[in-house]
């Protein structure tokens, strides 16, 4: 049987002075003191400490900026939280957004439910020399 981690327990921690390039998955909440640059993805929780840097797309469940900078795109599907001294250049979407008095923030926001990223459709059309019934 899994035990329930307590929703404040770090899971992972990126250290001040550590710098990591690449791709991040995760599972449970993970925080970054450090640099960081690449792509961030989880269903989770994803917490950016004061003096991070991170240069990335975050497609999180929620995300915490505790005065760190963030350079990129956020896509949260519960919240997003930016706390002074917090800097984020890039664009948020999620349902919950809250920034604190202080924070500098260049870019738009969108608040309303986060869709998962899916390829489009394609329309079907009949291949060629298919027979269409006819009545």
């Amino acid at each position: 049987m899994e035990q329930q981690l307590p929703a404040t327990e770090i899971t992972a921690l990126l250290g001040r002075g550590t710098q990591f390039e690449g791709k991040l998955h995760f599972e449970g909440r993970v925080r970054i003191d450090g640099v960081f640059k690449g792509e961030i993805q989880s269903d989770d929780t994803l917490v950016i400490g004061d003096g991070a840097e991170v240069h990335a797309e975050i497609e999180v469940a929620t995300v915490i900026v505790r005065g760190g900078i963030v350079h990129g795109n956020i896509r949260a599907k519960t919240a997003i939280e930016i706390h002074a001294p917090g800097k984020m250049v890039g664009n948020l979407h999620s349902p919950s957004l809250f920034i604190d008095r202080g924070v500098e923030f260049q870019g738009s926001c969108r608040m309303d439910a986060v869709e998962e990223k899916t390829p489009t459709p394609k329309t079907s059309t009949p291949s060629k020399g298919s027979s269409t019934p006819r009545a």
